[in-house]
């Protein structure tokens, strides 16, 4: 766990940022080392798979909270060592180490073998942004993506040998993928280890290998995938599907492919959370005698009494009208602002008519009206 670096710097935060800052810095950080924008980087490559773990265990309130108190040691992602794994891996690296150091008198712990970089290693994983609408986003849906990946050579079944052979074990290193060379010092014996050239650390000479792969075990290809949206997603959500990353390496498992979302905006509706807000505009009569008005929403419509005296800007709530929560399946709510509309074009009778309404209806029918015409004659006394 020591080699890992802290998961607020990888995505260049500190301790206590919010769930939006951390959403916000992730994409940033993602969109910058995605494989598509630096191709044959391995550098970068390593870095969005380091971006993608910090964000695994940031976003997630429960991993987020342990991570903050214990650091790594109490999430780890890959199921090795964290709390309540029963995971022993780091001491074993730590005896593996030393015995590495001093000639091997540790050897014993673990098996003797030390650390072998020839072992199953989980593929890569992918990362994919799709954009959907405000209604699939509401409702949820399933998508059709093609995504053009390494995959699992079919001609070899991913071993990288040609069918009808297999791969041997390496004579120089005896299977191991590592050279050893011991050197005396007055300090004692030390020994370092490096992988293999015959095998290049894979304990594994591939005399025929795969024509279709050439040996890789896998090759690139365009595959259709379905992707199943919850009801209730919202921008930065990430749908992981488990597996289907890159092709694992050494008969480890694949990685997995992460689904960023970007929801297109509403043309009525504006999504705060869960919560959804509406302005709807009414009329002079309607605010001042008040009227039984059609809201929508988004399954239905719904009439709301809009008592007589509102104001302009007054809020009305919906209660369980908004958006359905991913986390605990609960509704949100529906805020209705109501705008007061003045009429733009009218004719001779119409104007005549509001000119004998202003005469009816004077200054002391208004609260705030005439409150500030007092208070300007006491300004003014």
């Amino acid at each position: 766990m020591a080699d890992k670096r802290d998961y607020y710097e990888v995505l260049g935060l500190t301790k206590g940022a919010s769930d939006d800052e951390i959403k916000k810095a992730f994409r940033k950080m993602a969109m910058k080392y995605h494989p598509d924008k630096n191709p044959g980087d391995k550098e970068a490559e390593e870095k969005f798979k380091e971006v993608n773990e910090a964000y695994a265990i940031l976003s997630d309130p429960e991993k987020k909270s342990k991570y903050d108190q214990f650091g790594h040691a109490g999430v780890d992602p890959n199921g090795m060592g964290g709390f309540g794994d029963g995971g022993f891996g780091g001491f074993e690296d730590i005896f593996d180490m030393f015995g590495s150091a001093f000639g091997g008198g540790f050897g014993g712990f673990g098996g003797g073998q030390g650390r072998r970089n020839n072992g199953p290693r989980k593929g890569s994983d992918i990362q994919k942004s799709m954009t959907i609408s405000f209604d699939e986003a509401y409702f949820g849906t399933k998508k059709q993506i093609k995504l053009t990946k390494y995959v699992k050579c079919s001609n070899c079944d991913g071993t990288g040998a040609a069918p009808g052979t297999s791969k041997k074990t390496c004579s120089r290193c005896g299977g191991t993928g590592e050279i050893r060379t011991t050197k005396n010092t007055p300090f004692g014996a030390f020994q370092s280890v490096s992988p293999c050239p015959d095998c290049n650390g894979t304990g594994q000479v591939n005399e025929s290998p795969c024509p279709d792969c050439g040996g890789t075990g896998r090759k690139r290809d365009t595959v259709t995938i379905s992707v199943n949206i919850p009801a209730g997603v919202d921008n930065d959500s990430i749908i992981p599907i488990r597996g289907q990353g890159e092709p694992g390496i050494n008969g480890g498992p694949d990685g997995d492919l992460y689904i960023v979302l970007n929801v297109k905006p509403h043309e009525m509706f504006e999504r705060r959370g869960t919560d959804l807000w509406l302005e709807i505009p009414i009329s002079f009569n309607q605010a001042a005698l008040g009227d039984e008005i059609v809201v929508p929403t988004m399954e239905e419509k719904v009439s709301y009494k809009i008592p007589a005296g509102t104001q302009p800007g007054t809020v009305f709530r919906l209660k369980g009208k908004g958006v359905k929560s991913v986390r605990n399946g609960r509704k949100g709510d529906l805020y209705v602002k109501v705008t007061l509309e003045i009429p733009t074009k009218l004719n001779k009778k119409q104007k005549k008519a509001i000119e004998e309404m202003g005469k009816a209806v004077t200054d002391e029918c208004y609260s705030k009206k005439s409150g500030f015409l007092d208070s300007i004659k006491e300004f003014f006394s």
